[in-house]
């Protein structure tokens, strides 16, 4: 049961101590997560209120299977910028069918998750290199800023999922500009700022909330065209199944895989990191698909769009000292408390104080140290993710994380296709043998024996590199040589294609009076030897489990095989 509710594990041992750093730590995230909520739901085109619902049953829902104490899930920019993209893209006509498409993906997306995590197939978002992250998560912070010029100038820009569009639609509304909602905007973020330089401990964002909504009040701002949030239902969202329709499955499936890989790839990096911090290890990979993939489904069969860890609220939840789930039970009472009694007072919240929000919470997910790194040490690596960032800003969403996946992909199969080839000699005076290139004068080198390492697996993509540059060192000793050492410490595995080439390879040797030994294979490697038949032309004799036992048998196979035999007498006996 513990396995499976992972509550079990921690609710035996929880001491009354932790109770009061509970409550204020889900308190706390509960007061910021309120109007994120509702500034997110705004980012994926929907009503506010949208984002109150997402952060109620879903955190419920984790707080019982969720394997890590500190994550608050709920709903976040990124996804949320994500399932505009996707819904964006689609012939969908009214407000209505919108909201129904938005719930209909939390239930896909909650889907592909729990699916997955039963299948035990968290591997699948280590294809998301961290480049590929970087660059994806940079752009579509940019666009998700940018996005919000229509809430800050107070004008009506057509959405795009574009940057280039989006700025060249506002640059052109820039005339019809509303001077009080860029005035709040701009104080918004000032303030937000300002006071987390100041004192982190001080809820900026609840602040400007409460003054903004103050501010249109006392001073009737509403009459000079500032555009609020209005009239928020009041109540709890109703039970409802989500019209669930194959075409509907099939017009949205990428988006939802994309989402359910990205939002597990959030709360499995927020997770680790803040396990990290606190020396507590509790987070099953597969276990955290299963209860993100429950709280999504279960979310949508009460009004929510797709929901994922938070980074911005985790962190509070970690800085606040909170030791269990409990915390998130109080940010649900939070929730709960706003939808009942609360939402009057948010008629009169400003869309420029949600956009403010929006626009400093995403700010920080702009990496420029990551890139700057790469240039200096991964040249390859930065032009994945600059490759990532371009295609997701001017191109599209889905395009950047696909193509950044697929350049990942290449730049793995480029460096496998092509892996280190070293030419090994004995360091003088031991028992060591090293990269003649790297150790210079130290190194003997032989031109009767050529001694190589590889240091990859083998397989149809490098095989004929393989062969290229053991010929290539091969042609370079001339006449003289007489074996060849292969060092086969890296090598863990081979395929059939490589193993056709290396028996190809030792019948050439041998034609030209050349033997081939083999040092340092590991299991998996010599278990291929002996059922690829490569075996049959290599003889078991020359299989060595260090180099220089390889290069003693080159040098004196006689003594070296009755010094063999006599230690396979003694084991045998």
């Amino acid at each position: 049961m513990q396995r499976f509710f992972p509550f079990l594990d921690w609710l035996p041992l929880y001491k009354k101590k932790y109770f009061t750093k509970d409550l204020l730590g889900g308190i706390t995230v509960g007061i910021i997560l309120v109007p994120q909520g509702m500034a997110y739901a705004m980012i994926a085109g929907l009503p506010p209120v949208y984002g109150l619902y997402a952060s109620l049953f879903p955190i419920l829902v984790y707080a019982f299977l969720g394997s890590s104490r500190q994550l608050a899930v709920g709903p976040v920019a990124m996804d949320s910028l994500l399932v505009a993209a996707g819904l964006g893209t689609l012939a969908i006509t009214g407000l209505e069918h919108y909201i129904a498409m938005a719930i209909f993906l939390a239930f896909s997306v909650g889907a592909i998750q729990f699916l997955l995590g039963l299948g035990r197939m968290g591997f699948l978002v280590n294809f998301l290199s961290r480049p590929v992250i970087s660059g994806f998560t940079s752009a579509a912070a940019l666009i998700i800023m940018f996005s919000q010029l229509k809430h800050l100038l107070g004008v009506s820009v057509q959405g795009s999922t574009q940057f280039h569009e989006l700025l060249a639609n506002a640059l052109g509304q820039l005339g019809a500009t509303n001077p009080y909602d860029l005035g709040i905007g701009l104080l918004g973020i000032a303030l937000i700022i300002l006071l987390k330089k100041w004192d982190k401990r001080i809820p900026g964002t609840l602040l400007a909330v409460v003054l903004g909504i103050l501010g249109v009040y006392f001073f009737g701002l509403e009459s000079k065209g500032v555009e609020l949030v209005g009239e928020i239902p009041k109540g709890l969202p109703s039970f409802s199944v989500p019209e669930i329709r194959l075409q509907h499955f099939l017009d949205i499936w990428p988006i939802a895989l994309t989402l359910a890989l990205i939002g597990y790839l959030e709360a499995i990096s927020i997770g680790k990191a803040m396990e990290e911090k606190n020396d507590e290890y509790t987070i099953d990979a597969n276990q955290e698909l299963v209860a993100l993939g429950s709280s999504n489904m279960l979310g949508s069969f009460f009004q929510s769009y797709p929901v994922t860890a938070s980074f911005s609220r985790s962190a509070i939840s970690n800085s606040s000292g909170v030791k269990s789930n409990l915390a998130s039970l109080f940010s649900v009472v939070m929730v709960v408390v706003t939808l009942l009694f609360l939402t009057p007072l948010f008629y009169f919240l400003p869309n420029a104080v949600l956009a403010s929000i929006i626009m400093v919470s995403v700010f920080g997910l702009i990496d420029v140290a990551y890139p700057k790194r790469l240039w200096r040490l991964r040249k390859d690596e930065f032009l994945v993710l600059l490759g990532t960032f371009l295609i997701t800003l001017f191109v599209g969403i889905k395009e950047g994380i696909l193509i950044g996946v697929l350049f990942s992909l290449l730049l793995m199969v480029y460096r496998t296709s092509k892996p280190h080839f070293a030419v090994l000699g004995n360091i003088r005076g031991t028992d060591y043998y090293k990269n003649i290139d790297r150790f210079g004068e130290e190194v003997e080198i032989r031109e009767d024996l050529l001694i190589i390492r590889f240091d990859a697996q083998l397989y149809f993509g490098n095989a004929s590199f393989f062969k290229t540059q053991l010929f290539k060192q091969v042609a370079a000793k001339g006449g003289k040589l007489k074996g060849v050492v292969l060092n086969a410490e890296a090598i863990n595995y081979i395929d059939s294609t490589a193993a056709k080439m290396l028996v190809a390879v030792i019948g050439e040797l041998q034609q030209r009076g050349v033997q081939f030994y083999i040092a340092g294979a590991i299991g998996p490697a010599r278990d291929i030897f002996f059922s690829s038949g490569i075996i049959d032309l290599l003889k078991k004799e020359h299989l060595f489990v260090q180099t220089k036992e390889a290069v003693a048998y080159f040098d004196n196979p006689t003594e070296v095989s009755i010094l063999q035999g006599k230690v396979a007498h003694q084991n045998r006996n």
